[in-house]
């Protein structure tokens, strides 16, 4: 009896993953678990707009913190890595901690875009974003987050002087990019060519169309996975084993909902980024990455919390670290956390490992 049923058995299994293996390459859509917490879109302006996740009215209202939070994400994702699962929603766990909750959703850039450099987000942007969050939340001091480029654009901004900036939760920003470990090799290999191009030719990427700086959507997506090709072939090998086990299934679904769908660097950031970041490494010296700027990181005077993933590496915990040697916060903390540098802030260990930490150090600092 017994070996009448596992070939029974195993063409069940059969069954299933052709079935899964179908709804994942044909429906994803149904198989994606990702953006699903509620939220009330309170602003727009051409492709920025701004987020807002009210407190959920049935269940018993946590401690309310006076300071409104404000999710400052980077270029070139979509905003699901904010909530991918209903069990690692960073926006979920945020909101019923307690927090007003604000997001910036930047958009998906154009071709007419490509005249964005970074002062356009950290000077006009992110500014005006702010004045609505203002307006709409009633409270002038403000906490930001900021993830990867994300945390670049909020401690330039913070250093730019704005005094009710209270604090911020940096999670993998990029300071040092010549600092030791992950891809900063090749920025400084980068850096060899173009400052040699320059002294003797006198051009840099700010002489040439910004149209051809451009990095599309399915480049950064590309050069996101290779960044850690050894994990993107671990999950698709694991995927093709499990592809009877529908829950797995969906899970992968879910990642690529993020990772498959990134989109366009503007190609302006794109020259700033190369010649301001790669090349002349000024935040590393404590300079903004901005024409005409005189002020610096030392500007930095809100209290700052600085996260670094321990196997990030697409910004490794050195170029993280030298942003406290630099910025004249008086309350500057380091909690060097277990991750690459997408999993800091969606990842399996997040919600436990993680987000509580970055919840306790934020909650009395936001009374």
């Amino acid at each position: 009896m017994a070996h009448r049923d596992r070939p029974r058995s195993r063409r069940a299994r059969l069954r299933r993953g052709a079935r899964n293996a179908r709804d994942r390459l044909l429906r994803p859509q149904t198989l994606s678990q990702a953006g699903r917490t509620a939220y009330q879109l309170v602003w727009q302006d051409d492709i920025t707009s701004l987020r807002h996740y009210p407190a959920r009215r049935e269940a018993p209202p946590p401690q309310r913190h006076r300071v409104p939070l404000v999710i400052v994400p980077p270029l070139a994702v979509n905003m699901l890595i904010y909530d991918l699962f209903e069990q690692r929603s960073l926006v979920r766990f945020l909101r019923d901690s307690g927090f007003d909750l604000y997001l910036i959703d930047w958009g998906r850039p154009q071709r007419e875009h490509d005249e964005r450099h970074l002062s356009d987000y950290i000077q006009r942007l992110l500014p005006a974003a702010l004045a609505q969050v203002r307006a709409h939340s009633g409270e002038q001091q403000l906490s930001l987050h900021g993830w990867s480029m994300g945390g670049l654009f909020a401690s330039c901004y913070a250093a730019l002087g704005d005094p009710d900036i209270r604090n911020l939760v940096l999670l993998g920003a990029p300071c040092d990019y010549h600092a030791a470990g992950g891809v900063n090799w090749q920025n400084r290999l980068l850096s060899l060519p173009m400052r040699g191009l320059r002294r003797l030719t006198g051009l840099t990427p700010h002489s040439t169309r910004r149209q051809w700086w451009r990095s599309p959507g399915w480049a950064n997506a590309l050069a996101f996975k290779l960044a850690s090709p050894t994990g993107t072939l671990r999950g698709y090998t694991e995927l093709l084993r499990r592809l009877d086990d529908r829950d797995h299934v969906a899970s992968h679904a879910t990642h690529a909902a993020f990772l498959d769908d990134m989109v366009a660097y503007p190609g302006g950031v794109m020259q700033d980024v190369v010649q301001y970041l790669l090349t002349e490494n000024r935040l590393a010296r404590g300079r903004l990455p901005l024409p005409g700027s005189e002020a610096s990181l030392s500007g930095l005077r809100a209290s700052t919390l600085l996260l670094t993933g321990d196997r990030d590496p697409i910004v490794p915990p050195a170029s993280s670290q030298r942003l406290l040697e630099l910025i004249g916060s008086e309350d500057a903390s380091l909690i060097e956390v277990p991750g690459g540098h997408m999993s800091i802030v969606s990842g399996s260990q997040a919600p436990t490992r993680i987000w509580p930490a970055m919840r306790d150090w934020l909650a009395p600092r936001s009374a």
